[in-house]
């Protein structure tokens, strides 16, 4: 916003159980109102739900960001086997020296480079809840929105490997994938270069 951008950080019903993909849609198209010629940008399993939120307010652009990329007929809960996620995640520790089983989830892999007075801010607030409730039902596309889309992935993210991502959404989406120093956080770990990375792909589209 102290660029001159109306943004709009919308608040999903993650805690709801009857929650899911469609509500979650919901909730974003009524936060963003009447604005038009939006950029839409989907966080991990936002992945999902960004070009259900991009067709219905008539986005200029989709920024997937580290994201889960789906594919048609398929439910979040499915994507984790059906892209190899696992495995790429247990060659990816492989060769970093990582032991997986000794990870902390939540330190070692989503703040590991997260600046620590942002990680004390974070464990003040407690844990966000995340219900299982968009997990289950299939993504209700049929093909994925005619909105032009970019995918921005840090490369030091430890839970999707840049390399897995590259190979995923070269074969879902057939576009190649914009890299940027950070890991799955981005916006909380790389906050002024990822403004200037959504800052420039608005500036071409417009």
């Amino acid at each position: 916003m102290s660029r001159g951008h109306d943004v709009v950080a919308v608040d999903l019903p993650a805690a709801d159980p009857a929650a899911g993909l469609s509500e979650y849609a919901q909730a974003a198209v009524r936060q963003i109102g009447d604005r038009r010629g939006v950029v839409v940008v989907g966080q991990s399993l936002g992945g999902f739900t960004a070009p259900l939120v991009a067709e219905r307010v008539n986005a200029s652009l989709i920024v997937l960001l580290n994201a889960m990329t789906p594919a048609r007929g398929e439910s979040p809960g499915e994507w984790w086997a059906s892209t190899g996620f696992m495995e790429a995640r247990v060659e990816q520790a492989r060769r970093d020296g990582r032991d997986l089983e000794n990870e902390d989830l939540l330190v070692d892999v989503f703040l590991h480079d997260v600046p620590s007075d942002v990680v004390e801010q974070l464990m003040a607030r407690g844990e966000p809840q995340q219900s299982d409730g968009p997990f289950s039902a299939p993504w209700p596309m049929d093909e994925w929105p005619d909105v032009p889309t970019r995918f921005l992935q840090g490369v030091d993210d430890r839970f999707f490997p840049v390399e897995f991502q590259r190979r995923l959404v070269a074969q879902r989406l057939g576009i190649d994938v914009d890299e940027m120093p950070g890991g799955h956080l981005l916006a909380l770990s790389q906050p002024f270069e990822l403004a200037n990375r959504l800052e420039a792909y608005a500036a071409q589209v417009k």
